[in-house]
């Protein structure tokens, strides 16, 4: 009977999951985003059958895809929701049995695909040893591929249930951190690895993890030791059943448990509206988590970023570990209206309250990144022994005033709406319905953050001292000036701002950036958004890096194609990659451009 349930549930819950899928078909942004997604995975799990197929294929290979799955769901929005668990709660089902039906039904899309094609190499190898090792080989892909989804739900409830407690909040900080600054400056750490004996030590703790499990049945199998093979994959097996009941009882905490208490704190008194606003908000900034949560990100990403280079002895990002810092954050609080979501009414509501809302939000900024900022610039500047002085102590005082200003003139003219605090799911990671629009405002903010510190820094390369007064003055323009277009602004059109964070972007009328584009042909539509998607890949890995590793001797060539070929064609493959990323981002940035000027339909 409770298999039959299981069953039933499952077919039901995965008839669902492609009937999403087929009517996310129709959105042009998110198809570009899922043939984007299942092209790159498809190539990359072709290379890996093809690294299979030449015996080059070891755990590690399959450790980097399991990787992928744990930690790519986490800066996804928690993976794939289509299917909440909170849709079914007052479903009377067995939490296991609903815990079967979502795994059967997160089975049933695009990743899972592409990954199972990667896993074929696991065949393709056992094929090479002898006619067993390649039968058995079969349920190795099937439990592996299990092991990899599971792992990844068990990873997003585990992060999820770490974001309702404070210490868990930073810790999910740093990991994120940790992740993104690794994807940026991880090859510094790969070149160290590569000119090291770690790698011996990795490979062996890769093929003692459970990614590596699959791939020692296959080769046990292959020399005829049945009992390490099928050991290999019952372990796989048992698991899989402890993260499936691990899981199946985070789903049942996600749905049943209550909010975290707030411990009784020292009051706040204010004398002033100004000093109201001002407690309101640093209150915003202790309470919620995950406002707490980006603070930590930002300053962990900063310093991970700069100090990662050091791994190759190379100590001359370590001054502007702050500046780092600080960008990041103004990017990552450059939607504080729309992060109130319905809760602005009340703003809205108080008579003559906008600018001095506005200040209150400036103010919690800096007091909450200022010193941090400061105090890892001035140390890590002195530890390094750079002679930067004058230009970090210049930059990263224009970055504070010029990041305070922007995010509140982001999250004013640019909001966009996301769920209110009271109606956030339990997975504390998912960002909405307007993931990408959210993105997208962040990529804006790190370019304009950025380029408020250029006036000090082009003073201070010129006229060193000079730079810092500059650097103050620009902070204080950048603070007032920004501050109060947003201040304005929000007097002017607060009731139309309200009406955004309620109800959300209406995309369908003509005058409206998704209008315009619908206008646009869709193919170019398409390879727009596939260019701006994936236009990184060959700028950064395939042209940047390299160059760097050239210019500093590094001896790495991972899977860098420029270092691949002839040492003479080396300099102009790379600039060829360069030319072809550029490229992509002006493709994708005409589009957009061309839709923007278009004017309005009667």
């Amino acid at each position: 009977m409770a298999v039959a349930l299981i069953y039933a549930t499952s077919q039901t819950l995965v008839r669902m999951r492609l009937a999403a899928l087929r009517h996310a078909v129709r959105d042009n942004a998110r198809v570009a985003f899922l043939l984007g997604g299942a092209f790159l995975g498809l190539v990359l799990a072709g290379a890996t059958i093809w690294a299979a197929a030449r015996g080059d294929v070891d755990v590690l290979a399959v450790g980097v895809w399991m990787l992928g799955w744990i930690v790519g769901p986490l800066f996804l929005g928690g993976g794939d929701e289509t299917l909440k668990v909170e849709y079914f709660a007052m479903v009377p089902l067995p939490s296991r049995t609903l815990a079967g039906g979502l795994l059967a039904a997160a089975l049933a899309g695009v990743a899972p695909v592409v990954s199972l094609v990667a896993l074929l190499s696991l065949v393709v190898i056992g094929g090479q040893l002898s006619v067993a090792a390649a039968l058995l080989a079969l349920p190795a892909v099937l439990l592996q591929l299990l092991c990899f989804v599971l792992a990844s739900r068990l990873a997003v409830g585990l992060y999820g249930v770490l974001l309702r407690f404070r210490v868990g909040a930073v810790f999910a900080g740093l990991v994120n951190a940790f992740i993104l600054a690794f994807a940026a400056q991880g090859w510094a750490l790969i070149a160290a690895f590569v000119s090291t004996d770690v790698k011996g030590v990795i490979a062996h703790a890769a093929r003692l993890a459970p990614s590596g499990w699959g791939l020692a049945a296959v080769e046990a199998a292959g020399r005829g030791d049945w009992l390490q093979s099928i050991g290999a994959l019952l372990g796989l097996a048992l698991l899989s059943a402890a993260m499936f009941v691990v899981w199946s009882a985070l789903l049942v905490r996600r749905t049943t448990a209550g909010r975290v208490g707030v411990r009784p704190r020292r009051r706040l008194v204010a004398t002033d509206p100004a000093g109201a606003a001002a407690a309101k908000e640093l209150r915003s900034w202790t309470r919620d988590l995950l406002y707490g949560h980006r603070v930590v990100f930002s300053i962990a990403y900063g310093l991970l970023f700069c100090l990662m280079p050091l791994a190759i002895g190379w100590k001359g990002m370590v001054p502007w570990a702050g500046a780092v810092g600080v960008v990041m954050a103004g990017a990552m609080f450059a939607n504080l209206y729309g992060a109130d979501g319905s809760a602005f009414w009340l703003t809205l509501m108080t008579p003559r309250s906008a600018r001095v809302d506005v200040r209150a939000r400036q103010r919690a900024f800096l007091l909450v990144l200022s010193p941090p900022a400061l105090v890892i610039t001035v140390l890590l500047t002195w530890w390094s022994g750079e002679s930067v002085w004058p230009v970090v102590l210049s930059v990263v005082p224009a970055l504070l005033g010029g990041a305070s200003g922007l995010i509140v003139l982001a999250s004013v003219f640019a909001a966009v709406p996301t769920t209110d605090a009271h109606k956030r799911s339990g997975n504390t990671l998912d960002s909405g319905e307007n993931e990408g629009e959210t993105m997208g405002l962040v990529y804006v903010m790190l370019v304009l953050v950025a380029l408020t510190g250029s006036p000090a820094l082009l003073v201070a390369l010129n006229w060193s001292w000079w730079g810092i007064p500059t650097g103050l003055a620009s902070a204080v323009l950048a603070w007032w000036g920004f501050g109060r277009l947003a201040a304005t602004r929000l007097e002017r059109r607060g009731p139309e701002l309200l009406t955004l964070l309620r109800h959300g972007r209406t995309t369908g009328r003509p005058t409206s950036m998704a209008g315009k584009l619908e206008r646009i042909p869709q193919w170019r539509r398409t390879v727009a958004g596939l260019c701006l998607g994936f236009g990184a890949i060959p700028l950064v890995p395939q042209a940047v890096v390299p160059a760097i590793f050239k210019l500093n001797d590094v001896n790495a060539k991972s899977w860098f194609l420029a270092l691949h070929v002839a040492s003479p064609w080396q300099w102009p493959v790379i600039a060829v990659m360069a030319l072809i990323g550029l490229s992509m981002y002006g493709f994708g940035g005409r589009t957009y451009w061309r839709a923007a000027k278009l004017k309005p339909q009667v």
